[in-house]
């Protein structure tokens, strides 16, 4: 053979290769198309990653982009962080030039992830050739908003179920078996041993995990969950599978979970999905009655007339009269659609979707019916953080022949920027357990539970006199706009506690034999979590004068500062508390200056203070304005010994004390001698 026909034959050759290798990637392409249309999306992921690397970027940019595309499909769907990289890498190859989905689904992946900025901008770029697109504006919105939302978290407390939870598995969707609360059924693909030593696992080519079962715990007498095994009566024995194709004793091999049950625990539906010649063809429900403590062979629910339309996730209603289930059946929205069933005799008739209120066209899935008549489920479509968020759903019943239900989003901590799902709540309270992904760096989802603390209002505080010392047969008296009328005495210590109620309006007196009275009064409107009212009330004696705080006057002056108008006020109210009682009102200075020009001051002062009150509502006839000047210096108390220790109590703040002491001390005294008072006259005023 001469050169030229050698290299004619190699040519040709490379040509051939190069024919079959691309035509063994587009065999594999159709593969994995197959698998993903059956839902293995696991193994359809698999395969469109060895595809892509052996596509070229110049010749076969489409096939490229389509290949990428899809593959983050698989692995948006797996919750597999790589979605990312593969929805970038179809940008690339301008995929989004042959469908723009790909922006949305990127904006998807990166909610979910917590890249809020980042999916607000491809939710832009998707709404600008579908502005109308429900998914996408739900997106954007909520990334716009998360931050707000996250600073208003929901009253309830969250924390890890970790006696449910195992190391590299998954645990979801826990239900109570009943409704007395104290068994549990939920659905987890951990790696246990069954009797003789039997695995129940086989790797699922939806999820690439281990197969999803069925798992029961109960308490004890103490409380506490107990070991957690397989559902009894569910699984059997593995040499007798093949022989047995129903979801029933021999199930082992077998994909169950998503369960729910009669309110007395005695009747089963759950998720089955059991694979035929090696490939999942879809899930249906079954239902299983329980007799001598274990489950019994298990009987598919007919909801369909298409054998082949997927059923899922039932929920039944607390009378067990509806069964909620979810299927991606003709006649839904789009993606997976909550229905609804309702019992005629033994049959489960006219399946039909919920509606737009709570369908959208991404997926709904994991009902759950409250007694209280309240729908839980979580989607993927509405507004939310990010993947699925758990909803509460009430039917609107002032719009006449429709069904249509008002959307709550359950918020943080409920809710994260993870998946939140299978929601349960232990009888009629609103206590229970729900699954998520949240902060798990592979996705593996837990179990966890929650609890909605009681609402507590509290009004609470110290009663002293104006010295800081306990009143402890201070008397307490509460009216409240709810018809509330109770009176208590304080502790010894002077201190006192009282519950109150939501959306009252209060009014609280404070008495004491030799002290004037105090008053209060607040409300608990529009609160929405517990709180504390701590309000210490000081109650001024009769029977000696009081000195008024923060009343202060430019040097040489008498008009009233703003700075004083706070002091007086509290006087105003003292005064409307306590309106049978008369004062003296009187200024003081020290020692100072003209002893005449003192006098007058502290005269022009006392009046401009009374002149304050009575502007201020406060009857002239009760107040009685005096200017002492430096005729009657402070005695000292307990206070102004503790507060300043050179000064002795009961010591006499006159000319001859003061003048012994230091300059920095003389101005002491003196600061102390500038006041200004009020002592009370009378106590029967207009009482006669």
């Amino acid at each position: 053979m001469n050169r030229q026909n050698a290299n004619i034959f190699v040519l040709c050759l490379l040509t051939f290769v190069v024919c079959l290798s691309s035509c063994s990637v587009q065999q594999r392409i159709k593969r994995a198309d197959k698998k993903y249309a059956i839902g293995e999306y696991f193994t359809a992921g698999d395969i469109y990653k060895q595809c892509y690397s052996r596509l070229s970027m110049q010749k076969e940019k489409a096939t490229k982009g389509y290949v990428a595309y899809r593959q983050g499909e698989c692995y948006r769907i797996l919750n597999n962080p790589r979605a990312v990289n593969a929805y970038n890498s179809a940008i690339r190859c301008k995929y989004q030039l042959q469908d723009s989905t790909v922006y949305l689904r990127l904006g998807q992946v990166l909610q979910f992830q917590g890249q809020y900025k980042d999916a607000a901008k491809n939710y832009e770029l998707y709404l600008e050739a579908h502005p109308n697109d429900y998914a996408a504006r739900a997106g954007l919105y909520a990334c716009k908003k998360v931050n707000e939302w996250k600073a208003e978290p929901s009253r309830y407390k969250v924390s890890e179920a970790k006696e449910f939870n195992q190391k590299r598995s998954s645990s979801i969707a826990p239900m109570f078996i009943g409704k007395h609360g104290d068994a549990l059924m939920f659905t987890s693909n951990r790696q246990e041993r069954q009797k003789g030593n039997k695995k129940l696992k086989r790797a699922s080519n939806v999820t690439g995990q281990q197969l999803f079962q069925l798992y029961q715990t109960r308490k004890n007498a103490a409380g506490e969950w107990e070991e957690i095994a397989p559902a009894e009566g569910l699984y059997g024995n593995e040499e007798n599978e093949q022989q047995n194709d129903s979801a029933g004793k021999q199930a082992s091999n077998a994909e169950m979970g998503i369960c729910s049950f009669t309110a007395d625990g005695k009747t089963m539906y759950f998720t089955y999905s059991k694979p035929i010649n090696g490939q999942d063809l879809g899930a249906k429900i079954y239902k299983s009655e329980r007799a001598s403590g274990e489950w019994g062979e298990a009987q598919e629910v007919k909801l369909f007339a298409d054998s082949s339309i997927t059923v899922a996730h039932p929920a039944l209603s607390p009378n067990g009269e509806c069964l909620y289930f979810v299927s991606d059946a003709p006649g839904g929205y789009g993606g997976k659609d909550i229905w609804m069933a309702e019992l005629e005799g033994d049959e489960w008739v006219n399946p039909q979707p919920l509606g737009p209120s709570v369908n959208t066209t991404e997926d709904e899935m994991y009902p759950f019916v409250h007694p209280d008549g309240s729908l839980y489920f979580s989607s993927n479509g509405h507004p939310g953080y990010g993947g699925l968020d758990i909803f509460k759903a009430i039917r609107d019943t002032t719009v006449k022949d429709s069904v249509v239900w008002l959307l709550y989003n359950m918020a943080t901590p409920l809710n994260s920027n993870g998946d939140d799902f299978g929601i349960t709540f232990a009888g009629e309270s609103q206590n229970g357990f729900f699954s998520s992904n949240r902060n798990d760096r592979k996705a593996y989802d837990k179990i966890y539970s929650f609890i909605l603390p009681e609402m507590e209002f509290i009004a609470e505080g110290a009663i002293t006199d104006n010295q800081g010392e306990a009143i402890a047969e201070a008397r307490l008296r509460l009216v409240g706009s709810d018809g509330t009328n109770s009176k208590m005495n304080a502790r010894r210590d002077g201190t006192y506690k009282i519950k109150l109620k939501k959306d009252v309006k209060y009014v609280m007196l404070v008495s004491a034999r030799g002290y004037l009275n105090a008053k209060e009064q607040w409300n608990t409107f529009d609160l929405k979590d517990s709180k504390t009212y701590t309000m210490d009330f000081v109650l001024n004696p009769i029977s000696r004068p009081v000195q008024m705080d923060n009343i202060f006057y430019e040097s040489g002056r008498w008009e009233i500062t703003k700075e004083s108008e706070k002091g007086l006020s509290g006087l105003v109210k003292l005064l409307n508390d306590n309106p049978n009682i008369t004062i003296e009102l009187s200024a003081h200075t020290d020692l100072k200056g003209n002893d005449q020009f003192n006098q007058e001051l502290s005269q022009k002062r006392a009046q401009a203070c009374c002149d304050f009150l009575i502007k201020n509502g406060i009857e002239k006839e009760r107040l009685t304005p005096v200017g002492y000047g430096e005729q009657k210096p402070v005695i000292a108390d307990k206070a102004i010994h503790q507060k300043y220790s050179f000064i002795p109590q009961e010591q006499v703040l006159d000319e001859a004390f003061i003048m012994t002491l230091p300059a920095d001390k003389q101005e002491i005294c003196n600061q102390i001698n500038r006041r200004t008072e009020f002592k009370v006259l009378k106590t029967t005023y207009k009482l006669f």
